[in-house]
């Protein structure tokens, strides 16, 4: 049985302009002016996570990942004589065009998949609860990029620098899921460190890592988090 057999797809990878909108939405920075080594610097890191966990990636994020390395490398460089004659097109011009044409048809979708259809979403909630942690701030729904940056913090925090070398046969991903069901179904809800334990074993905390996505997924499981780098808590989704 080999690595390949243990891939895994996950549809809640919405694409890679999510990502890139998370990671701008993240540091705070402008749209029209990204500054694109931090993002390129970041944006690698999150794929080289992602590949490292054996996640299969569409290769749209690879395709962007050569874009924003070759918007850098023309920003570095000096302008040309020709260039300077004429006023110099902004080499992120394009990207940005396209980032603010999915985010409108993003926004617009998200809208139209929150209105109540009939025998729909009779029982729809909003995206926060209304129990707020202890600095008064409610608590959001979260995504898969906010739980990759909290397993990269928690992986260097455990000394699990590399991922790379899992062995695949050691242990099941199906136990995984099952144990963590299994778990908040005892106690209504964990943290994302509380699922992750306090293990030496890369391997455990590598598969449940795979395993809460897989269930998010899934649908299984929802998490919330009140503030950026806060705790983030881990419910079934039908609570």
């Amino acid at each position: 049985m080999t690595d390949r057999a243990y891939e895994i797809k996950l549809d809640i990878f919405e694409g890679p302009l999510d990502l890139l909108l998370y990671l701008i939405r993240k540091n705070e920075v402008d749209i029209y002016d990204i500054p694109i080594a931090l993002i390129t610097k970041q944006y690698m890191e999150y794929i080289n996570v992602m590949k490292a966990l054996n996640l299969d990636l569409a290769g749209e994020y690879l395709v962007l990942a050569a874009t924003l390395t070759h918007i850098k490398s023309r920003m570095l460089l000096p302008p040309t004589e020709d260039e300077e004659e004429e006023e110099e097109a902004d080499p992120r011009e394009e990207l940005v065009r396209q980032l603010l044409e999915y985010k409108t048809f993003k926004e617009a979708a998200l809208g139209l998949d929150r209105m109540d259809i009939l025998g729909r979403d009779v029982f729809s909630r909003d995206h926060t609860f209304e129990e707020i942690e202890g600095n008064g701030q409610p608590l959001r729904e979260i995504g898969i990029f906010e739980l990759v940056e909290a397993f990269r913090r928690v992986s260097f925090q455990t000394g699990q620098h590399d991922i790379m070398e899992i062995d695949v046969e050691k242990i099941s991903l199906s136990d995984r899921i099952n144990d963590i069901v299994d778990e908040l179904e005892k106690r209504g809800e964990l943290t994302f460190t509380d699922l992750l334990g306090e293990t030496d074993s890369r391997r455990r905390l590598i598969y449940t890592f795979l395993a809460i996505l897989e269930l998010m997924k899934l649908r299984i499981i929802k998490a919330y988090q009140a503030v950026p780098y806060g705790a983030i808590r881990i419910r079934l989704a039908g609570e």
